[in-house]
């Protein structure tokens, strides 16, 4: 695939001196520090030395003062109550914190988590009439709740309370909750707005043991399940979100909970985990389980405190998951392959796809699995009772979410956001719809847009890569939206014995005015052919340590190679 480069945008210099001159970093730091909104002393000190002290108050959120008073009176008043969440890692992490916390205070406490088929995402008719049906006085709900008015007023009507804990965003009207905590909401006035719905469940806790004047440990202990949360729902990693991902990858390194003690168990044993441990590896073992099973599999095994148990679950959870590659792997073969004999499929701006035989817990993995060999806007069917359900997955700067409402009625229902959408329609419409589709993304889009862009930070000399600036840049981590993996550019490279290894991936040497670096470009082989002609080439990379049967050396990660002009 064929990739634009684009420059990050020029930065005042005499900013980037200023700044490099008050915390002593070279200014190509001072750079990278100014693009990710760091410019003064202070912010860079909260940057690279986050502290659990600079957590917000959480009764700076909006009612969160009635949340608390309301759980205390119905512990104190034996009254039983539901803490209910969505099926993803957002859901089921939130679920498991809440759950667990609360169940060492009360007997009087269940979790519920809705069927993905049966009941669909989010507050459901069939999950207030199990709570109606159990006696249950309050349900917590967490992920999920900002949009669920009708079915919060049914459960009023029937006596049950509701206290939401979500951050998706609201619509005009709210629901007639007890408590609505979500920092999105026009009236609430908390200083970041950005937090996972696990996050959101955290900060309720917190409140709990700041009014309750028990010790922070009590709430520390879960920070483990929050950066879960964080890092699996792919919100920003700046601010707040960055001191709780901080510590919670700490937790995680040296003391996680026993369920994911057990979880690690059957993944690659490192002697650190980071983000992308958690994005590739753990979030999509806890997910496997909504997607293929059942989610409560999940929180089983995330508030299991014996580990031989734990380990029996975890095993659960690895077999799904084992089950929804096999199932997105065969769905994208077959995806590819109808797209592979259809060259009219494949001249359209947009990919939509159905198969009745398509499993609809897996069809947002595979529309985002052909983004990456075609770039377009896409969406996948499968059919559940007698309707189309889809996912819509994205490219850059389109918004999936706009271009599904603008097919007006030929969609029942539809909801997510800009990059990330699902949707229903009749199935006697797909053609009709795939035609709207089409006609919309064509008028929004252009060839540029059509095409995956890489953006780079700066342009580095080889002579600019120091040991020294390597472990300033190593403090950056945690990485994520908002604080992405800085890309590098050097021009005017020269081969220095490059090759091939293992059929498919190209094992770098390049040399520019003396300077040699090693490099790796996982699946790019065929760029062999642009780079072993004795001719200047370009290339936009990352750095990473690699460590090699105890060895460490710092090498470059490529990302594209093209030659230099």
């Amino acid at each position: 695939m064929a990739y634009r480069w684009t420059a990050s945008p020029k930065l005042n210099d005499q900013k980037v001196e200023q700044l490099a001159n008050s915390i002593n970093v070279s200014p190509a730091i001072a750079t990278l520090l100014l693009q990710r909104g760091i410019e003064t002393f202070d912010q860079a000190k909260k940057f690279f030395r986050p502290q659990l002290n600079d957590l917000y108050d959480p009764f700076l959120m909006k009612d969160m003062d009635k949340a608390v008073e309301r759980i205390k009176y119905a512990i104190s008043n034996k009254q039983r109550f539901l803490v209910y969440g969505d099926y993803d890692v957002d859901g089921t992490t939130s679920v498991s914190i809440v759950y667990s916390f609360f169940r060492k205070l009360t007997p009087n406490i269940e979790y519920y988590i809705p069927d993905r088929y049966k009941e669909g995402y989010g507050v459901s008719k069939i999950g207030i009439d199990y709570a109606i049906q159990t006696g249950v006085n309050l349900i917590i709900a967490l992920d999920c709740g900002t949009r669920s008015i009708e079915l919060i007023q049914y459960a009023k009507d029937n006596g049950i309370d509701f206290i939401v804990c979500d951050h998706h965003l609201p619509g005009e009207d709210l629901p007639d909750a007890i408590a609505l905590l979500n920092p999105k909401r026009k009236d609430c006035e908390y200083p970041y707005k950005e937090l996972s719905g696990c996050g959101i469940g955290f900060k309720l806790l917190q409140a709990y043991t700041q009014a309750s004047d028990m010790p922070d440990e009590e709430v520390y202990r879960y920070l483990d399940l929050v950066a879960v949360s964080t890092c699996s729902d792919i919100v920003e990693i700046r601010d707040e979100n960055r001191i709780l991902v901080y510590y919670g990858l700490k937790k995680i390194n040296e003391d996680p909970c026993i369920g994911l003690q057990a979880l690690l168990q059957s993944y690659a044993i490192k002697q650190e985990y980071d983000v992308s441990d958690i994005v590739f590896g753990i979030g999509p073992k806890i997910n496997a389980a909504g997607r293929i099973a059942d989610a409560r599999s999940s929180v089983k095994l995330l508030i299991e405190e014996d580990f031989h148990q734990a380990l029996t679950l975890s095993k659960t959870l690895n077999e799904n998951n084992s089950e929804r590659k096999d199932i997105d792997n065969d769905i994208t073969k077959e995806a590819m392959d109808i797209l592979e004999t259809s060259e009219e499929l494949r001249s359209r701006n947009s990919t939509v796809l159905y198969s009745e035989k398509w499993h609809k817990g897996v069809i947002g993995i595979v529309a985002s699995r052909l983004i990456e060999t075609y770039y377009k806007p896409t969406i996948i069917f499968s059919e559940v009772n007698g309707m189309l359900t889809g996912s819509a997955r994205s490219i850059k700067d389109f918004d999936v979410h706009e271009a599904i409402g603008a097919c007006g009625d030929l969609v029942i229902q539809y909801g997510g956001h800009k990059y990330a959408a699902g949707l229903t329609i009749r199935k006697e419409s797909f053609e009709a719809f795939t035609k709207k589709f089409e006609e919309i993304v064509t008028l929004n889009t252009s060839e540029e847009l059509l095409t995956p862009e890489i953006e780079y930070d700066m342009e580095l000399n080889f002579s600019d890569i120091t040991s020294n600036f390597f472990k300033v840049l190593d403090q950056f981590k945690p990485h994520g939206p908002g604080n992405m993996v800085p890309i590098f550019r050097t021009n005017n490279l020269l081969d220095a014995g490059s090759r091939v290894v293992k059929e498919k991936h190209l094992k770098l040497v390049a040399i520019q005015k003396g300077i040699r670096f090693d490099g790796i470009g996982f699946n790019m082989g065929d760029f062999y052919s642009i780079i072993g002609k004795n001719q200047p080439f370009d290339i936009c990379y990352s750095l990473e340590m690699n460590e090699f049967k105890g060895n460490k050396n710092l090498q470059l990660k490529v990302r594209d190679i093209r030659p230099s002009l």
